[in-house]
C-alpha cells in the first residue's frame, strides 16, 4: 500500500493542506505577477470540478456526508481566513483630511 500524504502535522496536529497547496504549481503559477486573473480563477475551479468528480464516486454514502461537510468546512475556513487576512491589512487609524 502506497503512503499516504499527512494531513496534520505529528507534534502540534497542524492542518498540512495550506502548505501542500502553497506548493502546488497551478498557485505558484498563478501568484507569480501577485495578481490572480479571472482565467486562473477559472482553471483553479476547472480542477477543483475534475478532481471532486473523480472523488465523489470512490465514496461510500457516510463517507460522501463527511467530505461534503470536510469541503464546506475548509471553504469557510478559508472565506474567514481572507477576511481576518484583509482586516489586519486595513490602516488602524482613520484618515482625518
Amino acid at each position: 500500500m502506497a503512503a499516504t500524504t499527512p494531513w496534520f502535522e505529528d507534534s502540534s496536529e497542524t492542518p498540512l493542506i495550506a502548505e501542500y497547496a502553497r506548493k502546488l504549481d497551478s498557485f505558484l503559477d498563478a501568484i507569480a505577477d501577485s495578481v490572480v486573473e479571472t482565467k486562473e480563477l477559472a482553471e483553479q475551479e476547472k480542477r477543483v470540478v475534475t478532481l471532486m468528480k473523480e472523488v465523489e464516486p470512490l465514496l461510500s454514502p457516510e463517507a460522501h456526508e463527511k467530505v461534503t461537510r470536510l469541503l464546506c468546512e475548509v471553504t469557510a475556513y478559508d472565506l474567514m481566513h481572507a477576511l481576518h487576512m484583509a482586516g489586519l491589512a486595513r490602516p488602524k487609524t482613520k484618515f482625518r483630511g
